[in-house]
């Protein structure tokens, strides 16, 4: 079966998700032997006999040897996030490099995808504080993988795409994973006149497209705080409660700490997601088993009593003083999503709610939210191209009492577009019998300079005087009015469009005598 196959490669789990050629629903691909226990959901963990990785076990056959909590650097873990660092970056050691362990994880999903599955486009997922390093990681990595397209999308856009924010949304992603805590308040791609946010196509029909035009197109980040504190130190803290105050519970020690106490741990965590009290047996290695129970106020008060609250209010606070830098408060969000397993944790919500009353909190599907507006990024099978020209429109602007040109499109938008542009005009004088459709080009008389944010170049463009517009050669044909137009009262309602040969289109409605029309074209883009 032909279609698109998404990996959301996390620090702590990997979720790959499918969607047949042509829409459809979207499915999780089970992947034995190495998904967890939800289908689709891989754990990020390689362990390797040596660093040609001949033999190495991948995700739940990792757990199920007991080597998912060893310290030996035969054990690959928390790879994702310093993928394409150049360096290995701080943490512990790996007998393998982390784009090494990225590389062999995504080939052994591949070649482990069910027989009917026949993906002609891979999808991937990349942090956006590096998304230059882990696309020229991604570029190398998927060489050797047998599929036509490969695309690239950063994980804020798509996990908000996944949830069903619209284009132009201000999000906070509040991310909770195994080894890490981190908000984001992002501006995404999109909104009045501008290009929606589309994968970045990498390939193409088995072409490299690494010297196209393309343009680095991620979310534009606000605020941004984090810490390396995760649901593999909330573990830590439940199990040395749960034996009377262990030595080793302090985070990141995992010296003293059995893999199966923790991971019977983990399981008792998670079912506390859900339930008021739970309880779990672990059985050391020769010793009899042992029930290990708690309940739903206990894990809170636990939580509670490390400062974990107090934590995420400084993370939080950190984020919004950013945003005020930008100009926005609180109030500006348009949404909340959490995402990340921990994200799942009640006292976690509440938490949510308290800070950001008011603000809706899109929380269905925190695990593989990432994974689906991957998909939802790439639609059909077809490339996108982008206008190195804009086009404007020339309209009556009532408190001016003057015309001036309205951007309807405007350089770099993706086309074919997805949704219309609507604009409503107004009659300049009354008596009016028919309205003028007059469009035009832009002209490209802007300075560029380089510019560093966040340690990336971004292309800076500043405006040298206001923008000429010169009017296209062949314009479309008036619109007529019947009855006449009122000065200064709103007349038609346009919705513009770009089809797929490149073509303006525009259908119409006439707000006083309900008129409407089919879309027809004005002329071509460039």
């Amino acid at each position: 079966m032909d279609g698109t196959l998404a990996i959301d490669l996390g620090s702590s789990s990997t979720v790959v998700a499918f969607q047949a050629a042509g829409g459809g629903p979207i499915e999780l691909v089970s992947l034995a032997p190495f998904s967890g226990a939800t289908t689709g959901v891989i754990p990020s963990l390689i362990w390797v006999t040596s660093a040609t990785a001949d033999q190495a076990l991948v995700g739940r056959q990792v757990q199920e040897a007991g080597l998912a909590w060893s310290e030996s650097p035969q054990l690959c873990r928390d790879f994702k996030r310093r993928i394409g660092a150049g360096d290995s970056g701080s943490g512990r050691v790996c007998l393998l490099s982390p784009e090494q362990a990225g590389a062999l994880l995504l080939q052994r999903i591949w070649a482990s995808l069910p027989p009917e599955l026949a993906p002609s486009r891979l999808v991937l997922t990349a942090p956006i504080d590096g998304y230059r390093g882990y696309r020229q990681w991604l570029e190398q990595a998927s060489e050797t993988l047998a599929v036509e397209e490969v695309a690239l999308v950063d994980e804020p856009t798509a996990a908000a795409i996944g949830a069903g924010l619209p284009p132009g949304s201000r999000v906070l992603v509040v991310d909770l994973g195994g080894g890490t805590i981190d908000l984001s308040l992002v501006a995404l791609d999109g909104g009045e006149g501008r290009a929606a946010p589309i994968a970045q196509l990498l390939r193409f029909g088995g072409r490299d497209l690494r010297g196209s035009r393309q343009a680095l197109r991620c979310a534009r980040v606000l605020g941004k705080a984090g810490l390396a504190l995760g649901g593999r130190d909330l573990d830590h803290w439940i199990a040395a409660a749960l034996l009377d105050g262990h030595p080793s519970g302090a985070p990141g020690s995992t010296a003293a700490m059995p893999g199966a106490l923790l991971e019977a741990v983990e399981q008792l965590k998670c079912r506390l997601s859900t339930e008021q009290e739970a309880s779990v047996l672990w059985c050391p290695p020769g010793e009899a088993c042992r029930e290990l129970r708690l309940n739903r106020p206990a894990l809170e008060a636990l939580l509670r009593g490390k400062g974990l609250l107090e934590l995420l209010d400084d993370l939080l606070e950190r984020v919004l003083a950013g945003a005020r830098a930008e100009g926005l408060n609180l109030a500006a969000i348009d949404a909340v999503l959490p995402v990340g397993g921990s994200s799942r944790i009640p006292l976690i919500r509440e938490w949510l709610r308290e800070r950001c009353c008011g603000i809706p909190i899109l929380d269905q599907r925190p695990i593989e939210a990432v994974a689906v507006g991957a998909l939802a990024l790439t639609p059909g099978v077809q490339i996108k191209d982008v206008l190195t020209r804009g086009v404007s429109l020339r309209r009556w602007d009532p408190r001016s009492d003057g015309y001036r040109w309205h951007p309807l499109f405007l350089a770099g938008q993706s086309w074919p577009t997805g949704q219309p542009l609507e604009l409503v005009l107004a009659c300049s004088r009354d008596g009016q019998r028919e309205l003028d459709l007059v469009l035009g080009e832009p002209l490209d008389e802007r300075r560029t300079e380089v510019v560093f944010r966040d340690g990336l170049p971004e292309l800076c463009r500043r405006p040298a005087g206001e923008i000429r517009v010169e009017p296209w050669a062949r314009q479309p044909a008036a619109i007529g009015l019947d009855p006449a137009g009122t000065r200064g009262l709103d007349r038609l309602r346009l919705r513009f469009q770009i089809n797929g040969q490149a073509q303006l289109t525009m259908e119409r409605e006439d707000l006083v005598s309900g008129l409407t029309s089919e879309p027809i074209a004005l002329g071509p883009v460039r």
